[in-house]
């Protein structure tokens, strides 16, 4: 009886806290939506790094991080909104905050190469922000390599 008990509060502290995570995740979905609609808290950017990488060899199997460096150069703050790669091999991610006028941030990618077939591959991901140009497309070039 008493492991029932200690059973069941367990699985209501940790439904508690994902529910927690999940509304804390949600709010910042519908946050990042508002900003993407709202024109008058448009702001711009400016890509600091090309938004073409071309990464060159790569062995079959290895995992390859690339970021690009986005500086927000309106008045308002800079809401990247969402990252989205082409394929399932790329992972992206956005900066978490804002980023204020005149500051600067950093979008990670990881290409994993495994299960690649040999020769060159290019992949893109689209990032969405509140800007005028909703969308932007950053893309990399890699060549796989077999071991």
């Amino acid at each position: 009886m008493k492991y029932l008990v200690i059973f069941l509060i367990s699985g209501l502290i940790l439904s508690c806290t994902n529910s927690d995570k999940k509304a804390a995740s949600t709010n910042r979905d519908s946050l990042n939506s508002v900003a993407l609609e709202d024109s008058a808290n448009y702001t711009s950017l400016q890509w600091v790094d090309s938004t073409f990488q071309d990464l060159g060899k790569v062995n079959e199997g290895q995992v390859v991080d690339i970021t690009w460096h986005v500086k927000n150069t309106g008045t308002k703050p800079l809401v990247i909104a969402s990252v989205i790669p082409g394929c399932g091999c790329t992972v992206a991610e956005k900066p978490t905050e804002p980023i204020a006028p005149g500051g600067d941030g950093v979008i990670k990618a990881k290409f994993d190469s495994k299960n690649q077939t040999e020769g060159e591959h290019r992949k893109s991901i689209t990032v969405n922000a509140n800007t005028k140009e909703k969308s932007y497309f950053l893309a990399f070039n890699v060549n796989v390599t077999k071991k």
